[in-house]
């Protein structure tokens, strides 16, 4: 059984950082994409980052580009979320998910699992 479990968030002012994470289980996590997602109340679902199975392609919204970086840590089953510079309009639950296949994607159809959220809220 896959699990993901995103952790990290948490209450900063603007300018701050946080650094998410994410860990999965369930199977052979060097072999997907990881990907996080936020959603803002009241929006949909929208595309933060994603990095592909080996860490050597990664994609950004543009939103976030410059100020937050995705890594992951094979050997720890564990992809990170680095945010620097965090905005107001950055708040938001932030989602993790494992994609199907090994290549990352803006897309979410191309991930099949995925954690409960971790709130992240920026005051001004």
């Amino acid at each position: 059984q896959v699990q993901v479990v995103e952790s990290g968030g948490g209450l900063v002012q603007a300018g701050a950082s946080l650094r998410l994470s994410c860990a999965a289980s369930g199977r052979t996590f060097s072999r997907y994409a990881m990907g996080w997602f936020r959603q803002a109340p009241g929006k949909e679902r929208e595309f933060v980052a994603a990095i592909d199975y080996s860490g050597q392609n990664t994609y950004y919204a543009d939103s976030v580009k410059g100020r937050c970086t995705i890594s992951r840590d094979n050997a720890k089953n564990t992809v990170y979320l680095q945010m620097n510079s965090l905005r107001p309009e950055d708040t938001a639950v932030y989602y993790c998910g494992q994609g199907r296949y090994g290549r990352a994607s803006y897309d979410h159809t191309e991930f099949d699992y995925w954690g409960r959220g971790t709130q992240v809220t920026v005051s001004s």
